[in-house]
């Protein structure tokens, strides 16, 4: 039982540590990716889809991205969806397919996507915590229904303390490399 609910708290922090890593790769540099899209959805017959799954998004080159839908009645749809999104690119529609250019950020730019990288690592922190206080809270239950003492419980409480002193200061150094990466011009 002790170990279980160990296991399970380093489990959901790492969970969340995955997370946060998921979204931070969003959070757009001045270079190109393809998963940059990823979370940009588009209507797609009454249902709303990832971009990825209703069209072809690869590199053209280092600055822009090519997104090729697969049926031809979509181009507008999805150029309109990336248009709208909260990454601030401007498609430009070839024929059938769509060009992505990465403008270059400004200083501006760069600080506001700073303050979203902090807040998203400040949400992972929050995640984490609430991992700690949910198995702090099973480890009180097991105390109180005489399944293990009360020695058990404190270490079990400084070992998933650690667990989380752990996961949060792997939370700060994604955020430090982040935004280095941000800042760099």
């Amino acid at each position: 039982m002790l170990e279980d609910v160990k296991k399970t708290a380093e489990q959901k922090m790492q969970k969340s540590l995955e997370a946060l890593k998921n979204d931070l790769a969003k959070v757009r540099t001045g270079r190109a990716h393809a998963g940059l899209l990823d979370h940009v959805m588009v209507e797609y017959y009454g249902s709303m889809v990832a971009v990825n799954q209703v069209a072809n998004v690869n590199l053209g080159d280092s600055r822009t991205i090519n997104v090729q839908p697969y049926e031809k009645s979509m181009i507008g749809k999805v150029e309109k969806a990336i248009r709208d999104s909260d990454l601030g690119l401007n498609p430009a529609t070839n024929g059938d397919l769509i060009r992505v250019p990465m403008p270059m950020l400004t200083e501006e730019r760069r600080r506001d996507l700073t303050k979203i990288v902090r807040t998203e690592g400040e949400g992972a922190k929050v995640a984490i915590r609430n991992v700690r206080r949910d198995a702090n809270d099973a480890l009180k239950k097991l105390v109180k229904d005489k399944e293990i003492s009360e020695d058990d419980e404190r270490r079990a409480t400084e070992e998933i303390q650690k667990a989380t002193d752990k996961a949060v200061a792997e939370v700060d150094k994604m955020l430090q490399v982040k935004e280095a990466d941000l800042m760099a011009v």
